[in-house]
């Protein structure tokens, strides 16, 4: 090999190492220039790299549902008698305690009175005066009428005498109405109770000067075999009832009323339902309310008079989309939910749902419609156009904790 062939070969073996070291440098840059646009990707667009998860999927059918409207409460007796002395005296005897049940009839109290007992007295004797007034007319009336019919005296004494017979008679009947009276101020010494109750609070102790114009009564008698549950409806709620589809008259819609509910304070249930009798005619201007009466058995006396309650009211509604209220999510004062379309693939819709829902559900208004696809499962922010498999999900299994 001569000079100029070796120098050749020398000059190609150093292009070479040339090309090989460039190689090794470009190799790892264009793999991360890929890498580079692979992280561009998003979930759900072309290009990104994952397996189609699967979620529970349901086909949303009209169905029929209780709603249940609730209204604060108070409880009173069907009668809530004040008693109140009628003579004035003192407070000798207290028959009954505070709370006590009383029958129609039974004794309560007995007050100290002694000026109407001698009133009893005064009205006898005088009594007894009148009548003896009264046979003295009778014997004078006898005494003139034959001498005036033998013409011994004049007409005019008989007529006299007959007159004087009369105002003897009168005031015996006087004597006797004070008598009565005079009884029956005695007889309100004897205070006992007008009907079946309960006893409510005694502000007055024994020893106690009570009169026809105390303030406060001796008592006040609750007649709980029955009571009245009072709650009020505002002007909408009002308008809304009066409005329903029955076309029927506002009386024949109370009488149509389903038995209502009543909650009591410890959140119970009361054992009997009761029934909505009326409403108050006019609305109170400054609630802007109007008040209605639902009556309830109370035969073990359970309920009493002053208490607070809940009275709900249901209210069937047909055919409405009801979808659970966890398969949605609110973002910016809306809510949402993810709708499946023909092709599998997801759309967030905002919905709209009624104020008063049954339970842990939303009744639609808006947003969704009959045998629209939802996910009722959690799904964690899905995109729109992210494709899924879905799986058809048991209805009944969905609305078991439905009404």
């Amino acid at each position: 090999m001569n000079t100029n062939q070796r120098v050749l070969n020398s000059i190609s073996l150093i292009k070479l190492s040339d090309l090989k070291q460039k190689a090794i440098v470009l190799v790892p840059s264009l793999l991360l220039l890929v890498s580079c646009g692979n992280n561009n990707k998003q979930p759900g667009e072309a290009g990104f790299a994952q397996g189609i998860q699967s979620y529970k999927v349901l086909t949303l059918q009209p169905r029929s549902v209780t709603l249940n409207n609730d209204y604060p409460a108070n409880i009173q007796g069907q009668q809530n008698i004040e008693i109140r002395p009628k003579v004035d005296g003192f407070v000798e005897k207290i028959y009954v305690d505070e709370g006590s049940l009383v029958k129609k009839g039974q004794l309560l109290f007995k007050i100290n009175a002694p000026q109407y007992e001698q009133d009893v007295r005064t009205a006898e004797a005088g009594i007894k005066t009148a009548e003896a007034d009264v046979n003295t007319a009778t014997l004078q009336v006898n005494k003139v009428k034959p001498l005036v019919e033998k013409d011994i005296i004049s007409h005019y004494e008989l007529e006299s005498a007959q007159l004087t017979l009369q105002t003897k008679q009168a005031a015996l009947a006087q004597a006797k109405a004070a008598l009565e009276n005079a009884r029956i101020n005695v007889g309100y010494t004897t205070i006992v109770s007008p009907v079946d109750g309960v006893i409510g609070s005694l502000p007055y102790k024994l020893g106690s000067l009570v009169t026809s114009t105390t303030a406060d009564p001796l008592t006040t008698v609750y007649n709980t075999a029955t009571v009245y549950v009072y709650f009020a409806m505002n002007e909408k709620q009002l308008l809304d009832f009066s409005r329903d589809s029955s076309n029927t008259s506002f009386r024949s819609k109370l009488n149509n009323m389903p038995p209502v509910t009543l909650m009591l304070s410890d959140g119970s249930i009361y054992d009997h339902k009761g029934k909505v009798e009326t409403v108050n005619g006019l609305i109170n201007t400054s609630t802007g309310s109007a008040n209605f009466r639902a009556g309830f058995p109370n035969p073990q006396g359970l309920l009493r008079s002053g208490a607070s309650a809940t009275v709900r009211i249901p209210k069937l509604v047909k055919d409405v989309l009801i979808i659970p209220q966890d398969v949605t999510y609110e973002l910016q004062d809306k809510r949402f939910a993810y709708l499946v379309d023909s092709k599998n693939k997801v759309k967030n819709v905002a919905i709209t749902a009624m104020d008063n829902t049954p339970g842990q559900f939303y009744i639609i208004t808006g947003g969704l419609k009959t045998g629209d696809r939802i996910i009722i499962e959690s799904a964690n922010n899905l995109q729109d156009g992210t494709e899924i498999k879905p799986v058809d999900a048991n209805a009944d299994e969905v609305y078991k904790g439905l009404n």
